[in-house]
C-alpha cells in the first residue's frame, strides 16, 4: 500500500488522506467538497488552526493580523502571492488577532503582522513584521530545508 498524507480541510476541518503520489492542488475533500488548496490563504479561527497543525501533514504557515494595521493590511498581497507559489506544499492560513483574542495570546503574539511556521505539529519558525513575497517564500524555504 503507498504512504498516504493528511490534508485538513480550511473549510469544514474535515482530514482528508490522500495517496502521496496523487497532486494535492486538485484534491477536493471528501466531506464537503470544498478543493483542499485553493492557492490563496484560509480564514482560520483558533481551533482551525490547532487541527491544521496537529493533523496536517503539510507544514502550515500563519499570519496573525488585524484589519486595522497598516503593515499588515501592506503584507496581505505578498502572503497571498507566497501561497500561490508554495501551495500545496505548505498550508498558508490567517488569523485575525481581534477576532481571535484568545488564540493569538495563547500563541504568545506581542506585535502583528507576524508569522509562525508549523511542521511535524510544532513551531519550528517565527517572524515578526511586514515582508514582501520573496522575503516569506525564501523565510519558509530556509526554515524547513
Amino acid at each position: 500500500m503507498s504512504d498516504t498524507i493528511q490534508i485538513v480541510c480550511p473549510s469544514c476541518a474535515a482530514v482528508n488522506r490522500l495517496p502521496a503520489e496523487r497532486p494535492a492542488e486538485k484534491a477536493r475533500c471528501g466531506s464537503c467538497k470544498a478543493p483542499l488548496f485553493a492557492g490563496h490563504p484560509a480564514d482560520a479561527s483558533g481551533a482551525m488552526l490547532d487541527k491544521q497543525v496537529a493533523r496536517s501533514s503539510v507544514p502550515v504557515v500563519v499570519d496573525v493580523w488585524a484589519p486595522w494595521c497598516g503593515p499588515c493590511r501592506m503584507m496581505a498581497p505578498a502572503f497571498e502571492q507566497a501561497a500561490k507559489e508554495l501551495e500545496p506544499q505548505v498550508r498558508f492560513l490567517k488569523l485575525n488577532s481581534d477576532e481571535e483574542q484568545q488564540a493569538a495570546a495563547r500563541l504568545g503574539i506581542r506585535g502583528i503582522p507576524t508569522m509562525i511556521l508549523y511542521s511535524g505539529g510544532r513551531e519550528i519558525a517565527r517572524q515578526s513584521g511586514a515582508m514582501m513575497a520573496p522575503q516569506i517564500t525564501a523565510w519558509i524555504r530556509q526554515h524547513l530545508g
